[in-house]
């Protein structure tokens, strides 16, 4: 029987060094996944390949065997975010509370887009973005209309709301997360678009984040000016 080898897989019959457990390869996939996510999310999209690998804890090798290049790897947590997306739109597409699906539906992917610092850039400053989330698009699309009709029937939602107006609403909501450097003022702002959307307004709820912008030294974002450039807020220096 063939002995293992210095890396510790078995060998072949004829002493050939047998294949990488594909469990490996995978184990090492994840974690490179999950260290860019954590990389991107704390320095953007100037991160190498190389942090990713050594956040990751593993070799810069093995990184590029898996992903030849940083697009690659971008391409990858990109279409995942898009899945993440398709799954919460789902999920509020067939929650039996057509209010509570849409809202929840909305706050899932708004906390997808504040979180990850990375990947929001890629979907607001690049066009490979449309490309990598292609293949989920129909199936938000077809989501998001569902989730819109079921809350008319049910008339919870004004009846001249279009489901572009979710689209949009996550737009502004990513804006307010890129200006202000605040990762969950967007909550406050969620509150009253969806307010906004309320087919029986006097059922609004009160909004969260009252306190932003109270007090001498409270901060608060520069709506004059767009942000400085590798940054989150307006006016702050690169980190």
């Amino acid at each position: 029987m063939a002995g293992p080898s210095a890396s510790g897989a078995a060998g072949g019959p004829d002493g050939v060094r047998a294949p990488r457990p594909r469990r490996d390869r995978e184990l090492n996939r994840r974690k490179l996944l999950a260290a860019a996510r954590e990389v991107f999310r704390d320095r953007g999209l100037k991160a190498t390949l190389d942090d990713v690998a050594r956040h990751a804890g593993v070799g810069v090798g093995t990184a590029y065997r898996h992903f030849p290049n940083k697009q690659a790897l971008i391409d990858e947590l990109v279409d995942d975010m898009f899945a993440r997306v398709e799954e919460a739109t789902r999920a509020g597409a067939e929650d039996p509370d057509a209010w509570r699906g849409l809202a929840v539906g909305l706050e899932r992917v708004a906390e997808l887009q504040a979180l990850d610092r990375g990947l929001r850039e890629v979907v607001f400053h690049s066009e490979r973005a449309a490309t990598a989330g292609l293949r989920h698009q129909e199936q938000i699309r077809r989501n998001v209309d569902l989730t819109v009709e079921r809350a008319k029937e049910q008339g919870v939602l004004r009846a001249d709301a279009e489901p572009w107006d979710l689209v949009v609403i996550q737009q502004m909501l990513a804006a307010v997360t890129e200006r202000s450097g605040q990762p969950d003022l967007w909550r406050r702002y969620l509150r009253l678009l969806l307010d906004g959307l309320r087919a029986a307004p006097d059922q609004a709820e009160p909004l969260p984040g009252g306190h932003f912008g109270r007090g001498p030294d409270a901060p608060g974002p520069d709506w004059a000016g767009p942000p400085s450039p590798g940054t989150d807020a307006p006016g702050s220096s690169p980190g």
